[in-house]
């Protein structure tokens, strides 16, 4: 038998990645896990966790507004906006230094880099070559930008996450929960928001009484929501600004553009196609219900394969695959009647239907 430096080489040390590394360890696999980044992958660090505090403190305009007709007597707030990214920020730093820990604890070797895939067995990080029984690609998404003129002056989830200063006119390009999402923590805030949508109502896939209610509460609340439009170009506006130039021709003016117009697998640069690994048109790993690529012997879970970008659909696809690879107990995820919540104002949970 062939021996190898590893039994199971991850790259990514996001959800999915996290979880199959630990899971494969506590079945006795040697495992090492590559990351260029920081620990927790999207969800942890520009996705679902901060998401959620920004959420949570735009809820306390709403609440002091309450909070007089209940009988308290407050000054009205001011907002140190620094303070909260700063808290944010220590907040993010703690979760990295558990999941580092998980993985350390669990006889995981890390590996900081950039990895490659060279071969069926073969990955490189920098200089240095690995090889591994088993190889598993869980690199994760990356947002996407419309190539449109003046693109560079946009911004997407990543950027809006460590703004120095809240913007006074946000506007916010998208359909999807991000954007929806992304306009009300803004808007709660304090901003003045903008949210365009070139379909004539967002929210695709959620149920139709649900995305029209949210519209007329979004409207309620001072958002200027517009569907069936589209920004065609950007540029610098005189006052320091962004000049947007919409569809029908006119233009508004803000302080940031955020384009939440959807997610695209990171597999760029990844040696995919040079070591045979099969993507699709957009990029994405293509696996079978195993989570097998056209590769032998490597593998592919999470937002990279495309299926439903959601942390714990990741965290069930690894898990599944290091319980079938290495626990002797093979089991597929199952993909019916997912749950997922969007955290809007009113926010939404949705299962089944």
């Amino acid at each position: 038998a062939m021996s190898y430096d590893y039994d199971y080489f991850v790259i990514g040390a996001g959800s999915g990645g996290v979880r199959s590394s630990r899971i494969a360890a506590t079945h006795g696999a040697k495992v090492a896990v590559a990351e260029d980044g920081a620990f927790g992958g999207t969800c942890v660090n520009v996705g679902c966790v901060p998401k959620k505090l920004m959420s949570y403190g735009a809820h306390y305009a709403h609440d002091f507004h309450d909070s007089a007709a209940f009988g308290w007597n407050s000054e009205a707030p001011t907002l140190s906006w620094s303070r909260f990214i700063e808290n944010k920020n220590a907040e993010i730093l703690r979760l990295n230094g558990i999941y580092e820990n998980l993985l350390t604890k669990a006889g995981v070797t890390i590996i900081k880099g950039r990895a490659r895939v060279v071969d069926g067995h073969t990955v490189s990080v920098g200089d240095k070559t690995y090889t591994a029984k088993y190889i598993l690609i869980a690199v994760g998404g990356w947002p996407n930008v419309p190539d449109i003129p003046g693109k560079e002056l946009a911004i997407t989830s990543n950027e809006a996450f460590y703004l120095p200063d809240l913007p006074k006119r946000a506007l916010i390009v998208g359909g999807g929960y991000i954007a929806v999402e992304f306009a009300g923590i803004f808007n709660g805030y304090g901003s003045k928001v903008t949210q365009l949508y070139r379909g004539e109502l967002w929210l695709r896939g959620f149920d139709d009484d649900v995305r029209k209610h949210l519209k007329e509460e979004y409207v309620k609340q001072g958002i200027d929501v517009r569907f069936g439009t589209n920004v065609t170009s950007l540029a610098r506006a005189a006052g320091g600004g962004i000049t947007a130039t919409l569809n029908d021709g006119s233009t508004m003016e803000a302080d940031i553009v955020m384009f939440a117009t959807g997610r695209v697998p990171k597999t760029k640069d990844l040696g995919c196609e040079e070591a045979g690994i099969k993507l699709d048109a957009e990029g994405a790993v293509v696996v079978g219900d195993d989570y097998a690529t056209s590769l032998p012997s490597v593998y592919a879970v999470g937002d990279v394969i495309n299926r439903l970008q959601l942390t714990p659909v990741a965290l069930a696809e690894g898990h599944c695959l290091s319980d079938t690879l290495f626990g002797g107990k093979p089991r597929k995820t199952s993909y019916s009647d997912v749950p997922t919540a969007v955290f809007s104002n009113p926010p939404i949970g949705t299962v089944g239907l």
